[in-house]
């Protein structure tokens, strides 16, 4: 075995660097094979510092021309360079320049960090640590810097030339056929933030006049005939702009805001300053490619990238450890906007559904880590859901304890405070400590304790004295290298639902604090006593999911069914028909037959029909819990075979005891003539997707002539794909002649083929290796884009829980293969896909020996691997 050796990081170890880069002036001379960048840096011995410290900066992979200090080159003695740092060994006791030219290659750039070069498009990647890989450099984030920017390219294949912050200058360069622009960024920043771009480009803009009435000019660029597919990204960053001002009181800053679409790219988007760099799928949205869940993510991820230029931006993060201080704040931002643009309840369910599906089993497997991590070898690898969805959780569970108006001042006077700053947790905290005059200290423990609280509730009631008395105990399980936990703080809205289905007052509780609707667990166990309740409630607890916890009420099922019918509280209906629906199929999966089974079939058809829902909630809860999460719920000692077995039966006892309600409901909902990606057509489409899948699982007559005809009657991809997926899914008669539709119809575009590919990926196969095999040497898919491999790979590894945890082990030995071959190319994509292994230890015990295999032949295999990759594998191993 041979790897990278990396150093561990850790929190404690963090130093202010010995000097100060005051500003930074690049000049960029791109050529595709050797494009050479001139860097003069301004700096300044930090206070404090000692005279004669070396000058050590960071690089990656670069190769050094020249260097100089104050226009003197410096002799051969006076620095040592390496691909990695460069040093100089005594600067000048104060303030001087220091110029660095190096140079790189754009084109042989597969990791897509740094500077690379892909279809035509020059496109830098810099966060984490992708500068270095441009020039020597403080590469970290708490070295914020003033950046000039010249970029000098050919003119024909390079006319669009863009920088972060304002242009400046521009035109030709004289007696050659190329050409420069200058960006100069006025607000200081860490390099992670840098950005360039320089292409072939089509362009969309538009004016924007903030609320002080300063005007923008906004500009997206795509690549030419991608025009008409930007203007839902356009309505989404003016929508953006317009919130952030009126809810948080932010304004944007320059006087452009640019954003390229590349397809090439490993990240989602990236919020450097002035100039957002996407992912094309998180940009281009037209009917034909993208479906309502697409325009839904569009929306966010536009809107998150914006809100980064407060958080993150003007305020950053000291260092990486930090992370979540920009991520998870910005998330709980970008959730808060959906949730005001569209439906609060629906999208409180689909986050949920995300952080469980994603950052849950990542909590109870062994890449479990704190939201604020306290080291790591390799950055990349804590882009988790932890740090971004959990991150999110805890500023909601802030807002929760303070209220929505006390919130708002903690964070008004986190940006009056460090604007400008590169911050922590503590600062981010105390900010609403100072500003409400509350102590926050128990409630820190969230940022610094892993894994996913058990909170265990039982509730008596006392006709006699009138009386509700509700036990509360959490469970903290042992986490890697935290064996010991304290209590949590655990904020927990809840009602006490009556017979008739009102919220039942209550004359005074004791116990613990309680303030209306709001009660907070803070010990291991505490018990509430609620006073003057007239009647036996159903207690509805952790309403809108207040807390990222697990609960176990130990409710049986019929007052389970009540709440699914009664509660008030939308998000916990919902929750109430998961509870169920993940019971009985964990039953099921264990060979037994359920009690209450029919009743909730039953509850679940009054939910479907009950027009006093939203579509999209009516949606939401008619959906079984994944199989992903069923195995997260069962725990230890999974077969994979027998939970999707069940879940495949459990699906046509649905269909079946359901199926004229199911067709009732889709023959009703009518759509527009006209596609829109609005709420509420998108709530009907979902519901009445919903109703097919149903339909298409009762296998009942007529089911896949149906599913075959709103297939070729689709006028949208949401309706094509969705009834594709159920003829797939399910094996219906007309599945081939589907996919082979959908392939002539959108060959060639990759947006829509990468959907064709996901529906590939996780089709029921006897040999679904060799079907994954020859789908990689189809003309849609490519080694070298990340979107080809997040599509047919990640639907693979998400998509097909059967194939992957195979009982031959054939899924693991693939993903091993993948991951070696990735590696070479492209290391941030190998570490996400091997990341798949972090369940391998809930599986039953053949699954177990096969996959410790596969990950020990990654370890044991000769070729060396990337830091990436190691630090995954081990953990998954340990």
């Amino acid at each position: 075995m041979r790897s990278e050796t990396a150093q561990l990081i850790k929190l404690q170890d963090y130093k202010e660097t010995p000097y100060v880069i005051e500003n930074v002036s690049l000049v960029f001379k791109l050529q595709p094979e050797a494009t050479e960048v001139i860097s003069t840096l301004t700096l300044s011995k930090r206070e404090g510092a000692e005279a004669g410290t070396a000058l050590e900066l960071d690089g990656d992979d670069l190769t050094l021309t020249s260097v100089a200090i104050d226009g003197a080159a410096l002799a051969e003695s006076d620095y040592e360079a390496t691909p990695k740092k460069l040093v100089v060994h005594a600067p000048p006791a104060d303030r001087f320049q220091l110029e660095v030219v190096t140079k790189v290659n754009p084109t042989t750039n597969t990791k897509l960090e740094g500077l690379y070069l892909s279809q035509g498009i020059y496109c830098t990647q810099c966060e984490a640590e992708g500068f270095r890989r441009i020039t020597y450099y403080y590469d970290r984030p708490d070295v914020l810097s003033v950046f000039t920017t010249r970029i000098e390219a050919d003119k024909a294949s390079s006319p669009i030339l863009l920088g972060n912050g304002n242009p400046q200058a521009s035109g030709d360069i004289e007696g050659t056929d190329r050409h420069f622009a200058v960006w100069h960024d006025p607000h200081p920043k860490p390099a992670y933030l840098f950005a360039l771009v320089a292409g072939d480009l089509a362009c969309i803009s538009e004016k924007y006049t903030t609320a002080s009435g300063t005007p923008v000019d906004l500009n997206i660029f795509v690549e030419k005939g991608n025009e008409e597919r930007a203007d839902w990204s356009m309505d989404s960053l003016i929508r953006s702009m317009r919130w952030d001002e009126k809810v948080f009181g932010r304004e944007y800053d320059l006087d452009v805001f640019n954003i390229v679409a590349v397809s090439a790219f490993n990240m989602g988007a990236m919020e450097n300053k002035g100039l957002n760099i996407f992912n094309d799928k998180y940009i281009l949205a037209d009917s034909d490619t993208a479906t309502d869940s697409d325009y839904e993510g569009i929306e966010t991820v536009v809107a998150h990238e914006y809100f980064h230029n407060w958080t993150g931006n003007r305020i950053t993060c000291r260092e990486w450890f930090q992370l979540c201080l920009k991520e998870g704040l910005t998330v709980f931002r970008d959730q808060e906007f959906s949730s005001d643009e569209r439906s609060r309840p629906v999208k409180r369910i689909a986050d949920v559904i995300r952080l469980k599906s994603r950052q849950f089993p990542e909590d109870q497997g062994p890449l479990s880590h704190p939201v604020r991590p306290t080291e790591y070898k390799e950055i990349n690898n804590f882009y988790t859901a932890t740090v971004y969805d959990k991150g999110a959780e805890l500023v909601r569970m802030i807002k929760t304890i303070l209220g929505a108006d006390n919130f708002r001042k903690g964070m008004d006077l986190y940006f009056e405070r460090h604007d400008g700053d590169a911050s922590t947790i503590e600062d981010f905290i105390k900010c609403f400590e100072d500003a409400n005059q509350i102590d926050l200290s128990h409630f820190s423990l969230w940022y610094h304790q892993s894994g996913t609280p058990v909170v265990k509730a039982k509730g008596s009631y006392d006709e006699a004295a009138k009386t509700f008395t509700l036990d509360l105990e959490q469970i903290n399980a042992p986490t890697p290298g935290q064996d010991q936990k304290k209590p949590f703080f655990i904020p927990i809205r809840f009602g006490l639902v009556g017979p008739n289905g009102d919220d039942l007052a209550y004359s005074s509780a004791e116990g613990a604090q309680v303030d209306g609707d709001l009660l907070c667990l803070s010990d291991n166990k505490q018990t509430v006593i609620f006073h003057g309740i007239g009647s036996r409630p159903v207690p509805s607890l952790l309403r809108e999911f207040s807390a990222p916890v697990k609960l176990e009420t130990g409710l049986p099922r019929e007052d389970q069914i009540f709440l699914m019918r009664h509660d008030i509280d939308p998000f916990n209906r919902w929750q109430a028909a998961q509870t169920l629906m993940t019971e009985l199929l964990i039953e099921l999966t264990n060979g037994s037959e359920p009690t209450g089974k029919d009743a909730f079939i039953e509850a679940l058809g009054h939910m479907a029909a009950d027009e006093n829902l939203d579509h999209a909630f009516r949606g939401f809860g008619l959906m079984l819990p994944s199989e992903q999460a069923i195995a997260l719920e069962i725990g230890k000692d999974v077969d994979t075979d027998a939970i999707g077995n069940a879940r495949d039966a459990f699906s046509k006892e649905i269909g079946v005891a359901l199926y004229d309600t199911f067709k009732r409901i889709y023959d009703a909902l009518e759509m527009p003539a006209t596609f829109s990606p609005d709420a509420l057509s998108a709530g009907k489409r979902a519901l009445k997707l919903r109703c097919l899948t149903y339909i298409a699982a009762s296998a009942g007559e007529g089911s896949a002539a149906l599913a075959k005809a709103h297939f070729d009657a689709a006028d949208n991809m949401t309706d094509r794909i969705s009834a594709l997926n159920c003829l797939v899914k399910f094996e219906l008669a007309g599945a081939q002649e589907a996919m082979a539709s959908f392939e002539e119809r959108h060959n060639g575009t990759a947006l829509a083929m990468d959907k064709w590919l996901g529906v590939a990926a996780s089709a029921p196969s006897k040999d679904t290796i060799g079907a994954l095999r020859t789908l990689t040497e189809h003309s849609a898919f490519s080694w070298d884009n990340p979107n080809r491999i997040y599509a047919l790979i990640g639907g693979f590894l998400g998509g097909n829980t059967r194939g992957f945890h195979a009982a031959d082990g054939s899924g693991y030995d693939y993903l091993a293969d993948i991951t070696l071959q990735l590696d070479k190319t492209n290391p941030q994509v190998a570490s996400r896909m091997v990341k798949s292994f972090g369940t391998w230890k809930n599986m039953n015990a053949d699954r177990r020996v096969k996959a410790e295999a596969a990950l020990k032949r990654i370890l044991e295999a000769d070729q060396q691997l990337s830091t990436d990759v190691k630090e995954i594998v081990e953990l998954c191993l340990d």
